[in-house]
C-alpha cells in the first residue's frame, strides 16, 4: 500500500500538469527579462524571457503522449513477432523471425534516432515511431521468452487438437498466461521511452528548438542555473518523478500478498486429464 501512495504521488503531479497543464494556460504568452525570479512570474522567467509556470504547464504534454504512443507501438509490433516465433514448433522459422531482430539491437536506441534525425526531421509522431521501433528488439526477446515456457503447456496442445485458431491460442491463453511479465516489462519499457524522448528532445530531436517541452527547457535552461534555477530544476523534478513513480506503481501493481506464486491455488484448464 505505502508503494502505491508514493508511486501515486510521483506520478499524480506529472501526469496532470502534462494532461490538464494546456487547459490552465490561457492568453498572450507574457514576455520579460531573461533569467529573473519574482515579477509577477512565480518560478520565474527562462533564457528567452517567458514565464517558466507557463512553459512548464504547456511542456509535459508532449513528452508524455510520445513515450506512451512509442510504447504501445513497439508491444504492437514486438508481441504478434514474439508470439508467432514462440507457437511455430519450427526452429528455422523461430530463427527467420528472431534473428533479424539481434542487428537492430546492437545499434543504441539513441543512435538509430539520431542517425533517423541526420536524414529527416521526425516531428513528434516520427519520433515516436522510432522509439517504438528502437524498443522491439527488447521486447520481442522477452515476450518470446516467456511465451516458450507457456506455449509448451499442455493445455495449449489440448487447444490445437480442439482446432482452436491461431490468434485464440496465442492471444487468448499464451498471451494471457504471460500477462505478468509483460507489465513488469512495460513499466521498465516506458521509463526506457521517456527517458529516450526526453534525451531525444534534449538533442533537439523531435521538436523545435524552442518549444515548451521539459526536456528542452533543462538543455536551454541550463546556462542560466544558479542565476535562476526553476527553469531547470522544475522540468528535471517533473520527469523524473514520472518515470521513478511509473516504476513504484507496477512494482505494487504485480506484488502478491503473502508472496504467492502466479497462478498458486488455481487449476489450470486441462489438469484434471
Amino acid at each position: 500500500m505505502r508503494r502505491y501512495a508514493l508511486g501515486l504521488a510521483l506520478v499524480a503531479v506529472p501526469l496532470l500538469l502534462a494532461l490538464g497543464g494546456p487547459l490552465l494556460v490561457g492568453g498572450p504568452e507574457p514576455r520579460g527579462v531573461s533569467f529573473t525570479a519574482g515579477g509577477g512570474h512565480w518560478l520565474g522567467t527562462d533564457f528567452a524571457g517567458r514565464d517558466v509556470l507557463r512553459q512548464v504547464l504547456l511542456g509535459g504534454r508532449p513528452v508524455v503522449l510520445v513515450a506512451v504512443a512509442a510504447t504501445v507501438l513497439g508491444y504492437a509490433l514486438a508481441l504478434p513477432l514474439a508470439l508467432a516465433a514462440a507457437l511455430t514448433g519450427r526452429s528455422w522459422v523461430e530463427e527467420l523471425l528472431l534473428r533479424p531482430l539481434d542487428v537492430l539491437i546492437a545499434v543504441p536506441a539513441l543512435l538509430l534516432v539520431l542517425l533517423v534525425a541526420t536524414a529527416v526531421e521526425p516531428g513528434p509522431a516520427g519520433l515516436a515511431v522510432l522509439v517504438g521501433v528502437a524498443a522491439v528488439p527488447d521486447i520481442a526477446r522477452v515476450a518470446h521468452a516467456a511465451a516458450v515456457a507457456a506455449a509448451s503447456r499442455p493445455v495449449v496442445e489440448a487447444l490445437r487438437l480442439h482446432g482452436e485458431s491461431w490468434w485464440r491460442i496465442a492471444f487468448g491463453q499464451v498471451a494471457r498466461t504471460i500477462r505478468r511479465t509483460l507489465a513488469a516489462d512495460a513499466g521498465t519499457r516506458l521509463v526506457g521511452a521517456l527517458y529516450l524522448v526526453a534525451t531525444a528532445a534534449f538533442l533537439g530531436v523531435g521538436v523545435g528548438p524552442d518549444t515548451a517541452d521539459w526536456a528542452v527547457m533543462v538543455d536551454r535552461n541550463r546556462a542560466g542555473l544558479f542565476l535562476q534555477p526553476w527553469a531547470v530544476v522544475v522540468p528535471a523534478l517533473l520527469v523524473a518523478g514520472l518515470s521513478t513513480g511509473t516504476n513504484l506503481l507496477f512494482d505494487a501493481a504485480l506484488a502478491r500478498p503473502g508472496g504467492r506464486a502466479p497462478g498458486a491455488g488455481r487449476r489450470t484448464p486441462g489438469a484434471a486429464a
